[in-house]
C-alpha cells in the first residue's frame, strides 16, 4: 500500500458553505415502501428535514446523500425509550454494546463514498449492519447493498427493523465482517462501522478498480481516524482524515 497521502482532486475536507438542504427526491423516496408522512411527530417529513438542515449547516453538501438522510426514518431503528432522541446528532445504544452512529457521521461517510461519482453506485458492502439504519440509507444510493453483521442479535434486530421497508436491493448477512463477503465482490464501495488497527486485506482485495472504501482505523495506538482508500490501476491510494470514535473491529460470529 502506498504511504498515506491525499489524491489530487479528492476533497479531504469538503468546501465550506453547504447548499440549502434538499427535500427527499421522488426517485429516492419511491424506493421505500413506507409512505412519506406529512403530519406531526416523529413520522413527519418536517422532522427529518430539520435534521437535514442541521447536517447541511455542519458542512454536508452532497444533494443525494442529504435526500436519502431526509427519507429514511431514523426513529424506526432505535429503541422505543430513545425515540425522542432519534433526530438529535448523537449516537444511541442499540444493544450488545453497540451504537447507531450520529447522523452527521453516517452522512459524512456516505458523502465521502459518493463524492464525485455517478449515482446510483453499483454493488456496495457495509461491514457492521448494527440496527440497519445506515444500510437503509445506502440502499437509496446504490444499486445493490450487502450488509454483514457478526452479532446474531443485531442481525435479527436489523431484519426486523428493515422488513417493513421492503428494500429489494438490500441483502443482510450474518458473518465475520473482517472477511468481507467475497461472493458479492468486486464492490464499487465498502463502508465499515467499526475500526481495527489496520484495514483488512480482504476488504481491499474485494474492492473493484475505481472503487472506494471508507472506514475508521487506529493507525496510531488508541487513536482512530477516518480513512478513505481508492483502488486504481496503479494500486491503492489512502487518505487519512479526521479523528473518529467507533466500536472496535472484531472477528468471529457470536
Amino acid at each position: 500500500m502506498n504511504s498515506p497521502k491525499p489524491r489530487p482532486g479528492f476533497p479531504a475536507r469538503l468546501p465550506a458553505g453547504a447548499p440549502a438542504p434538499v427535500a427527499a427526491r421522488p426517485q429516492v423516496a419511491a424506493k421505500l415502501a413506507l409512505p412519506v408522512a406529512s403530519g406531526v411527530g416523529l413520522d413527519s417529513h418536517a422532522v427529518r428535514q430539520a435534521m437535514v438542515r442541521k447536517l447541511a449547516g455542519q458542512g454536508i453538501g452532497h444533494a443525494e446523500v442529504l435526500a436519502a438522510m431526509g427519507t429514511v426514518e431514523r426513529h424506526r431503528f432505535v429503541d422505543s425509550a430513545l425515540v425522542n432522541q432519534a433526530y438529535e446528532d448523537t449516537s444511541l445504544p442499540i444493544g450488545l454494546g453497540q451504537t447507531i452512529s450520529k447522523p452527521n457521521v453516517v452522512a459524512r461517510m456516505l458523502e465521502l463514498l459518493c463524492h464525485g461519482r455517478g449515482l446510483p453506485l453499483g454493488r456496495v458492502l457495509e461491514v457492521g449492519t448494527g440496527c440497519g439504519y445506515q444500510a437503509a440509507v445506502m440502499s437509496l444510493l446504490a444499486k445493490e447493498v450487502y450488509s454483514i453483521e457478526r452479532l446474531r442479535g443485531l442481525h435479527e434486530k436489523a431484519r426486523e427493523n428493515l422488513r417493513p421497508l421492503r428494500l429489494p436491493n438490500l441483502h443482510l448477512l450474518l458473518g465475520d465482517g473482517m472477511l468481507g463477503y467475497a461472493p458479492g465482490a468486486p464492490y464499487a464501495g465498502i463502508v465499515a462501522a467499526a475500526g481495527g488497527e489496520a484495514i483488512p486485506t480482504a476488504w481491499t482485495d474485494q474492492l473493484a478498480v475505481g472503487g472506494r472504501l471508507v472506514a475508521p482505523a487506529a493507525l496510531q495506538p488508541g487513536r482512530q481516524h477516518l480513512v478513505v482508500i481508492e483502488k486504481t490501476l496503479n494500486g491503492l491510494q489512502q487518505t487519512v482524515l479526521e479523528p473518529v470514535h467507533f466500536v472496535p473491529l472484531k472477528s468471529g460470529v457470536v
